[in-house]
C-alpha cells in the first residue's frame, strides 16, 4: 500500500475511494479500476458495514457493522486477484461514539495478521475532528501505535467536513472550522511521525463539504494544503516538497488539490447517484416490460422474467457507476497510472 501511495504522490495522481454498501458497488469499483488500469480504494462506512451485514439484524455493540465490513473485505480480497488491479481496503469516518466499531475492526485485523502476516484492511480512518485537537491526537497516537504492529495505516481528520453523510450532520458548523491551519497540520505531523513515520495520512479541511451543491455555494481553498506542505518542510528541514499524505473528502478543485499532495479522494455522493441513475434509465427503457410478470408489448402471454431479474437492472447500475468512476480517474489524473 505504501508503494502505491508513494507512486501516486510521485506521479501526481490521486486514487478514488468509494464507499461500498453492497457487492454490486464493489463490482463496479473493480471493473472501473481494471478499465482505467489504476489502483482503487474500496472503503466501508459504519452504516455501509451494517447494511452489508443486513439491516434485519441487531447492531448491538457494533457487531453487525464489524461483521459486514469484514465480510466485504474478504469478498474484495477474493475478487481483486481476478480483476488484476491493486486494491486498498479502508474504512471511512469513525467518530468517538463509534470507537467500539473501530476496536472490532482492529481485532479482526490482528487475527488476520496472525495467520497471514498482513492485516485484513490496509487502513482505517479515525474522525475525531469534533473533539479538541489534543484529545484527537492522543487517541490517534494510541491507535497508531497498535496499528503499526500489524502494518495497518491510519487516516485521521482535523477540521470538519461540512454537510451531512452517513448520519453525521455538520450542516451548521462555523465556517472557520472548515479550514485547517498549517500549524495544526504540523502539530499532527509532530505527534504521529515518531510513532509510525509515513504510516498515516491527514484529512485536512479546506472548505470540503459532503454532498452536491450549486456553484458558488461552497468555497474550497486547496492552497491551504500547499501552505501546509511548505510549513512542514521548513519546520523539519526535510527534502520532500510533499512530506504529508493528504486525503480529499470532496469534489471540485481536484487537479489543484492533487498537485499539493492529495493521494486519495472520497467519492460517495456521485456514486450513489450514478447507481440510482443506472436503475432509473433501465426502468425508463424497459417500462412496458416491468408492469407484471406476464404481458408486454410483444403479447399478453409473453413473460417478463429476464427484464425484472435483479441481475439485469443491477447490472445497469453497475455500468453507470463504472462510467462515473472512469470520469473520476480522469479528474484525478490517474487513468493508466499502472502503465
Amino acid at each position: 500500500m505504501i508503494d502505491v501511495l508513494n507512486h501516486a504522490r510521485h506521479h501526481g495522481y490521486a486514487i478514488p475511494a468509494v464507499n461500498c454498501t453492497m457487492s454490486p458497488v464493489i463490482n463496479a469499483c473493480l471493473e472501473a479500476a481494471k478499465k482505467a488500469n489504476a489502483p482503487m480504494i474500496v472503503q466501508f462506512s459504519n452504516g455501509g458495514g451494517y447494511f452489508m451485514a443486513g439491516k434485519g439484524t441487531s447492531n448491538a455493540d457494533e457487531k453487525a457493522a464489524v461483521a459486514g465490513c469484514v465480510a466485504g473485505a474478504v469478498m474484495v480480497r477474493e475478487l481483486a486477484a481476478l480483476y488484476g488491479v491493486p486494491v486498498i481496503l479502508h474504512t471511512d469516518h469513525c467518530a468517538k461514539n463509534l470507537l467500539p466499531w473501530f476496536d472490532g475492526l482492529l481485532e479482526a485485523n490482528e487475527a488476520y495478521f496472525a495467520k497471514h502476516g498482513e492485516p485484513l484492511f490496509s487502513s482505517h480512518m479515525l474522525d475525531l475532528s469534533e473533539e479538541p485537537i489534543e484529545e484527537n491526537l492522543e487517541i490517534c497516537k494510541k491507535y497508531l501505535a497498535r496499528m503499526k504492529k500489524i502494518n495497518c495505516f491510519l487516516e485521521m481528520e482535523i477540521g470538519i467536513t461540512g454537510g451531512e453523510e452517513d448520519g453525521v450532520d455538520n450542516s451548521d458548523v462555523a465556517p472557520e472550522d472548515l479550514y485547517s491551519k498549517p500549524e495544526e497540520i504540523y502539530q499532527v505531523y509532530e505527534a504521529l511521525q515518531p510513532i509510525a513515520p509515513d504510516f498515516y495520512s491527514i484529512a485536512a479541511a479546506f472548505g470540503n463539504v459532503h454532498g452536491v451543491y450549486s456553484p458558488g455555494n461552497v468555497k474550497l481553498t486547496p492552497k491551504i494544503l500547499a501552505n501546509a506542505q511548505k510549513f512542514v518542510k521548513e519546520k523539519t528541514g526535510g527534502d520532500s516538497d510533499k512530506p504529508v499524505y493528504f486525503v480529499f473528502h470532496g469534489g471540485s478543485e481536484i487537479r489543484e488539490a492533487v498537485g499539493y499532495g492529495v493521494i486519495k479522494m472520497n467519492i460517495d455522493t456521485d456514486t450513489q447517484w450514478s447507481f440510482w441513475d443506472g436503475v432509473k434509465n433501465y426502468e425508463a427503457k424497459n417500462n412496458a416490460y416491468l408492469q407484471g410478470q406476464i404481458g408486454n408489448p410483444e403479447g399478453a402471454e409473453k413473460p417478463n422474467k429476464k427484464y425484472y431479474d435483479p441481475r439485469a437492472w443491477i447490472r445497469s447500475a453497475e455500468q453507470a457507476t463504472c462510467d462515473r468512476l472512469l470520469a473520476a480517474y480522469e479528474d484525478l489524473n490517474a487513468t493508466n497510472a499502472l502503465r
